[in-house]
């Protein structure tokens, strides 16, 4: 869903734009579904506009509005919908829950998993839905920072709290924080929601500003690392997508880091299995970005490696041959692929999410500063 000028506000044009085209061309009863994020009260709006368009045109139909959130994730789509968990259905009428339950039947011959509400409460579902998911990785994230600096490994915390079934495994993994399509947009939206409606969201607010402070700590590590002197640097980027197993870069942490890494003059060596291409598209051929054909070639003439999407292929990455190829044993990975205890034993600083090993004290610091990787392990 477009955003306008009013910071999570949803800009329904287009909706209306297909509601009005409804009430033209209607032409019996109908179901009109929304499968869509829309705010709540977009049932309402829908209805009302197909029937003054209606009136416009001198049509007189039956008609009602549906709402039947989608739950799919990037990557699983088609797996989601043959298996979800639940399906979600605002109905304001017998009528329309039956013919939504022949229409799902297929999927229902082992259980039954619609969940029947109103119009607005399935529209809010939806929203909530991805808020609760959104503030399980922020909640992890903070407990990460804290964990850094307190010398705690929050691996070992994520396993102990994810045991307990209250909890579980599921989006408590800390990193770089969260992007795509749907999380920022549907916290930032529900935060919006609530202030229109004269409500303070205090706790969805804080889940969008962890994960904005979140996907600025790759960049910071790294400045941190090189005592801010990272102008014409270059830097080896593993990653672009917000996730695996998509090109999507909307709202991805690496496009943070890119363009602060720009900001402060330096070059970036990047490679993606998927988003190379989205890259290109949004950021065009610039002198101070070069798109590599593998992760290996990503790594030539770089001063550090960061790491901003867990491609399967990253986790195979050999420690020494990290350590021979960059020019300061400097890796900043967000999203925790590597084993602490290994990279410290290639003689890699290894910046992660919430791994108290990843703190460097300041005379590490201080002799990346002065020199090469390859002179401080000659000294070594």
């Amino acid at each position: 869903m477009p955003r306008n000028e009013r910071e999570g506000a949803a800009d329904l044009t287009h909706v209306i734009a297909v509601a009005r085209s409804i009430g033209t061309h209607i032409n019996g009863f109908k179901i009109v579904i929304e499968k869509s994020t829309v705010p709540v009260g977009t049932g309402d709006l829908l209805a009302r506009t197909i029937s003054e368009t209606m009136a416009v045109h001198g049509l007189s139909h039956d008609f009602e509005v549906c709402s039947n959130p989608e739950f799919l994730k990037e990557g699983s789509a088609i797996a989601d919908f043959a298996d979800a968990p639940r399906i979600v259905v605002g109905a304001g009428s017998d009528r329309v829950r039956q013919a939504m339950r022949d229409c799902y039947q297929p999927y229902l011959r082992d259980r039954d998993r619609l969940v029947f509400m109103d119009v607005r409460a399935a529209e809010l579902t939806k929203y909530a839905a991805n808020a609760m998911l959104a503030t399980k990785i922020s909640f992890i994230n903070e407990v990460a920072n804290l964990a850094e600096r307190l010398g705690v490994d929050v691996e070992q915390v994520r396993t102990g709290i994810a045991s307990d079934p209250r909890i579980g495994p599921h989006f408590i993994q800390p990193g770089a924080g969260y992007g795509g399509s749907c999380f920022p947009k549907d916290v930032r939206a529900l935060v919006r929601a609530g202030r229109d409606a004269g409500y303070e969201p205090q706790l969805l607010a804080a889940v969008n500003d962890v994960n904005i402070r979140q996907q600025n700590t790759l960049f910071d590590k790294l400045h941190d690392a090189f005592a801010g002197d990272l102008a014409g640097r270059t830097f080896a980027v593993w990653g672009l997508a917000f996730k695996p197993n998509t090109d999507d870069m909307r709202e991805a942490p690496s496009r943070r880091l890119l363009e602060a890494l720009w900001e402060h003059g330096a070059l970036v060596r990047a490679y993606d299995p998927e988003a190379m291409r989205e890259v290109r598209r949004l950021y065009g051929y610039r002198a101070d970005l070069e798109l590599c054909e593998s992760p290996e070639s990503a790594l030539e003439c770089a001063d550090a490696l960061i790491v901003c999407t867990e491609w399967p292929c990253f986790a195979a990455a050999d420690p020494s041959k990290l350590a021979e190829a960059l020019a300061f044993p400097i890796v900043v990975d967000g999203r925790n692929m590597f084993d602490p205890a290994m990279m410290q034993q290639h003689k890699l600083l290894y910046y992660a999410a919430g791994r108290g090993s990843s703190v460097a004290d300041s005379s590490q610091l201080k002799a990346l500063t002065a020199a090469p990787a390859a002179h401080i392990l000659a000294a070594e």
